[in-house]
């Protein structure tokens, strides 16, 4: 009989913490003492939940990886349902574009601070972006369009030049940009 861990309590705290740090103010702009500090932790219970800042890092990105997926549920097998899966996708993407305090996505940020392509935070941008290219290529497949790696590629593209405009430029203009896009890639559907 095993026995379900509980949560640590800290550590989540540590992680929540974190996460907003990061995304906020950047990877390399928030040292391990800031957290610490905002977290109400000691320097002993940061060590014994992370070894160290990197592994943080993965840990934020993988928190980020779950709660993308968990929005994103699960992919339908008709083509109407894949088609609706992919517009309603990239309409949670478009509401992210637009909200308070919004500066683009974690995966792209992190990778632009993380350049070695070896380090565990490029390795946990990497497993992000397989798994989001990979899905929408499939719903691409499953809504029948005739060139679904294709239309796969230029989702991602879309949906990276989408996170880095929202919040550069103006959001509503990204938004229905991004919108039409879409829009023309599944009109291409037989």
């Amino acid at each position: 009989m095993t026995t379900a861990v509980r949560p640590s309590e800290a550590r989540d705290r540590l992680l929540r913490t974190a996460s907003a740090l990061f995304y906020a103010e950047g990877l390399r702009g928030v040292g391990v003492d800031r957290v610490i500090g905002e977290a109400l932790v000691t320097r002993a219970t940061f060590y014994r939940h992370f070894p160290g800042k990197e592994a943080l890092v993965v840990a934020y990105l993988e928190g980020v990886d779950r709660a993308v997926r968990r929005v994103a549920g699960e992919l339908p097998a008709g083509a109407d349902g894949a088609a609706a899966w992919l517009q309603d996708l990239t309409a949670r993407l478009r509401e992210q574009l637009c909200g308070a305090g919004f500066r683009g996505c974690a995966f792209v940020n992190a990778a632009a601070e993380y350049p070695d392509p070896a380090s565990p935070v490029r390795r946990a941008v990497l497993a992000h972006r397989t798994w989001l290219a990979a899905t929408v290529t499939e719903a691409f497949r499953r809504s029948g369009h005739p060139a679904p790696e294709r239309a796969g590629r230029h989702w991602v593209v879309l949906r990276d030049g989408a996170m880095v405009a929202g919040s550069l430029d103006d959001p509503a203009v990204t938004q229905a940009t991004l919108a039409a896009a879409v829009r023309d890639l599944l009109s291409e559907r037989p």
